[in-house]
């Protein structure tokens, strides 16, 4: 496998992993500050960031 390839692996699940910590930073900020809005925009980018992984894994899976 070529760097090209494997940076935009790990650039695909750094993605993921980067929107879901972001996600469990509004979701906690959310509850702190008592904004249901907040925390639960958190929960859904937390959610989206575990979906980026997977799909990345799974892309990863599939081409070898």
């Amino acid at each position: 496998m070529d760097i090209k390839k494997k940076t935009r692996e790990l650039g695909g699940t750094a993605a993921g992993k980067a929107r879901e910590a972001i996600g469990r930073t509004k979701e906690a900020a959310g509850k702190a500050r008592g904004d249901t809005g907040l925390e639960h925009r958190g929960k859904a980018e937390k959610a989206m960031g575990k979906v980026k992984q997977a799909v990345e894994k799974g892309r990863h899976t599939l081409k070898h």
